[in-house]
């Protein structure tokens, strides 16, 4: 209501409400404003100059309207004037004054003397002073209706208004294009004859200006006849006005008639409410003394309540201070079950890394060895190529001493060491070490490639025994908890608590499910994860097997070839006194009986060796 009136305040003072106290209204609004002075005879001349009783409306404070200018008092001395204004002798002239205002200005008005009109009570005394009521809300709806019609028909005005103000223009300008035609047309004759195009123009020009002639007339026609029915309009609504002011004053008599039948009815129904009153009273003085005992009674239950409260709340006090230090340590021991499993975790990987170094410390002293076992060979054969090479070098010197006098004897060594098999033995030589060079690689990479997938397979199921570990710790400990929340529950019976401890045993059995759920989960990739570590760890086996069998068969090779050089070496020290000999032989004869001597040392059995043997014997002499 008061937002209302802030409105109506504002809309009225800053429209045209000033304009209308002072035109409209100088002889009503000067009475109500000298009879508001006063402040003994102020409600009774507001009612006389209102002819009427108006309930929860209060008077405006002119002394705020003066001094604060308060929008609100002003409303409402506004307010008062219009009702004053249409209930005076001249409301007529003031209704015809207010008809003439703006559109605006005039819905506030209306709205202003209906919420003036609302605080008055409705007549309910007979059948007549209802039906003038009706009548009355009959002729304001009427009113509204008309108001809205000569809005709309306003409008309507406005814009053929503006239309015939267009087609004026319009037509003024077409005036103008004529007369200029006009004078063209007098200047040459060709706008008479039809058949040229300047002809057809002004044919087609002048078809336009009579067409648009002919709607100008039909607009102002019909501004006309809306005018008319606007001077209609307007009459009617004079009439209703007229009618509205008549069933007014009968609705202000049936006002003054409904406000004493209502006080009479509020007496009567003051009275019976009294009785009623009386006789409960004296009711409650008769039951008063039962009252009393049952007080008495209630009073003891109430001290016992008390102290039962006072003790429940001590222990409630110690039950809230053990439950924080229960939730206290419960906190510290989640936090150092985590740092346990972390610490677990952390352990368990630098455990698997130990071993992994381990391993690799374990391989590193293999390949040492096998470096160191290799490192003496080839020192030994550094040393026997050398002392070779000594007698070499001894054996050509004597060779060169005794070249002159034996050619028959350096044939003799040319045959027994030919180039053709020292050629094929370098290089099957070098074709047997490229080959295992590139079986070796082969392997080592195979190798290290099923070492790596063994590592990391290690290494994700060391991981997953440390969490299956630690979720089964968890599980030990859910599985307490419950036990614990159990037999708490059974301890305490059918305490408040209990759906507080069941809630807990829920959530605890969920946790425990969910642990569960994981140890299942991990222990299938565990089953998922074993058959590829096995078939890992069996090429591992297979593959170690091969490699240690290849290494047998390496070292094998190798005795079998110390002994080949052996067996070269006894030949070529041979072979050595038999240049010698040869050397000191001048005839057939002798060099038969040295031939008949290194066939009885079986010198040679040289040539009845396998090929390989001997090219041995001649790449160990070459090198």
């Amino acid at each position: 209501m008061d937002l209302n009136k802030t409105v109506l305040c504002e809309r009225i003072v800053y429209l045209s409400a000033i304009r209308f106290l002072t035109i409209a209204l100088p002889v009503a609004g000067s009475r109500f404003l000298r009879a508001l002075w006063s402040k003994n005879t102020g409600n009774k001349t507001c009612r006389c100059l209102l002819a009427q009783k108006i309930t929860d409306f209060p008077l405006p404070d002119l002394a705020r309207v003066v001094e604060q200018f308060d929008q609100v008092e002003l409303g409402r001395l506004l307010q008062l004037i219009l009702g004053c204004a249409v209930k005076c002798d001249r409301k007529q002239e003031y209704i015809q004054i207010i008809m003439t205002l703006e559109e605006s200005v005039q819905h506030v008005v209306m709205t202003a003397i209906q919420e003036l009109m609302s605080k008055e009570t409705v007549s309910q005394l007979g059948t007549e002073h209802l039906g003038d009521v009706e009548q009355l809300k009959k002729a304001l709806e009427d009113l509204t209706e008309v108001m809205a019609e000569k809005e709309e028909l306003a409008q309507r005005c406005q814009e053929l208004d503006m239309q015939v103000t267009m087609l004026q223009e319009e037509r003024n300008s077409l005036l103008a294009e004529n007369d200029v035609l006009t004078d063209r047309s007098s200047q040459l004759d060709t706008f008479e004859n039809p058949s040229t195009p300047s002809g057809r123009k002004h044919s087609q020009l002048q078809l336009q200006l009579e067409q648009l002639q002919e709607e100008n007339f039909r607009l102002e026609a019909a501004k006309d006849d809306y005018r008319i029915h606007c001077e209609e309009l307007e009459k009617q609504l004079v009439e209703r006005q007229h009618r509205n002011d008549e069933l007014t004053s009968l609705a202000e008599e049936s006002r003054s008639l409904k406000d004493e039948l209502d006080i009479l009815r509020s007496c009567s129904d003051r009275a019976v409410k009294l009785e009623a009153s009386v006789e409960t009273y004296r009711k409650k003085l008769e039951d008063l003394s039962d009252l009393r005992r049952q007080v008495k009674v209630l009073e003891e239950k109430n001290m016992t309540y008390m102290h039962n409260t006072v003790s429940l709340e001590e222990e409630l006090r110690k039950a809230n201070a053990a439950r924080t230090q229960l939730e206290t340590y419960k906190r510290q021991g989640q936090e150092l079950h985590r740092k346990l499993s972390d610490e677990s975790r952390r352990a368990d990987n630098l455990a698997f890394e130990m071993k992994k170094f381990q391993e690799k410390y374990d391989a590193l002293l293999k390949e040492k060895e096998r470096i160191s076992i290799e490192k003496d060979t080839l020192r030994e054969i550094n040393e026997e190529l050398r002392c070779t090479q000594a007698q070499q070098d001894q054996l050509l010197q004597a060779g060169m001493f005794y070249q002159t006098g034996s050619p028959s004897h350096d044939n003799l060594a040319a045959e027994m060491l030919p180039i053709e098999y020292r050629e094929k033995f370098i290089r099957l030589q070098h074709e047997n070490k490229m080959l295992r060079l590139q079986q070796e690689e082969s392997e080592n990479e195979r190798i290290t490639e099923l070492q790596e997938q063994l590592e990391e397979a290690r290494r994700g199921r060391s991981q997953l025994d440390t969490e299956n570990r630690l979720n089964r710790e968890r599980i030990s400990e859910l599985q307490q908890q419950v036990e614990d929340l159990q037999k708490a529950l059974q301890t305490q019976g059918a305490k408040p608590e209990d759906s507080h401890l069941k809630r807990k045993l829920d959530a605890h059995m969920v946790q425990l499910n969910k642990a569960q759920d994981e140890i299942m989960k991990k222990k299938e990739l565990l089953e998922d994860l074993q058959p590829d570590a096995t078939q890992t760890s069996v090429k591992m086996d297979e593959l170690m097997a091969a490699l240690k069998k290849k290494d047998e068969d390496m070292r094998a090779m190798e005795e079998r070839y110390k002994m080949y050089l052996e067996k070269a070496r006894d030949v070529l020290t041979l072979n050595s006194a038999l240049k010698y000999i040869a050397y000191f032989a001048t005839d057939c004869l002798m060099l038969w009986s040295v031939l008949q001597f290194c066939s009885h040392f079986k010198v040679l059995d040289i040539f009845m060796l396998p090929n390989h043997v001997k090219l041995g014997g001649t790449d160990q002499n070459c090198m």
